[in-house]
């Protein structure tokens, strides 16, 4: 990614969570990636960490309409994805969709608490205030089904470089970035 690229969705992003009510803690810890494939308005995501600790984070996210979040799964994070804005659609797998059995397996999952029968494949839509708590090893990618979507997450400690394992082997979590201008942020993956 350009870090004009990565500066103009900051700039984009903090303009809607404004908009929208949501005030970012003194000195945010920003992440914005294209998962390195190259194209951040079909694989993009803007995340902000809220809390780091050893025993759970919290994250503040943020998509636009065509940018979807790749099929992955954790080994360990149990997480709760909250759409806090618009309208999110998750897609679900007991197993990971590239291995041609994916639309194998039937798993619960809690939707707003409440347990929910799922096949692998559904797609689950969450409306503002709606949540899903993902267990270890189920597979899923997400996207907006709103122009714009701010996505809570709150889950158990947090791996990125350790606990991501995505369905593409070509994925990368953080992006590689072409110094085309100067930062605005220091971003998560920048030494």
């Amino acid at each position: 990614m350009k870090r004009s690229e990565i500066n103009q969705a900051i700039v984009s992003s903090g303009k809607f969570f404004k908009e929208n009510g949501w005030t970012l803690p003194p000195q945010p810890r920003w992440d914005v990636t294209d998962f390195g494939l190259g194209d951040f308005k079909k694989f993009g995501l803007i995340l902000i960490n809220l809390a780091e600790e050893v025993e759970y984070c919290e994250k503040l996210m943020y998509a636009a309409k065509g940018q979807t979040t790749p099929s992955h799964t954790h080994k360990k994070k149990k997480e709760d994805i909250i759409c806090r804005t618009g309208e999110l659609v998750i897609r679900l797998w007991a197993q990971d969709p590239s291995n041609g059995l994916a639309g194998q397996g039937a798993f619960q999952m809690k939707v707003n608490g409440a347990f929910k029968a799922f096949r692998s494949g559904d797609e689950l839509h969450l409306k503002s205030g709606e949540r899903v708590t993902i267990e270890p090893g189920i597979w899923h990618e997400f996207f907006p089904a709103s122009d714009e979507c701010i996505i809570g997450e709150v889950s158990t400690a947090n791996d990125d470089v350790n606990d991501n394992f995505f369905s593409d082997p070509n994925i990368g979590r953080y992006a590689e970035i072409d110094e085309d201008e100067t930062p605005i942020v220091k971003l998560l993956s920048d030494k």
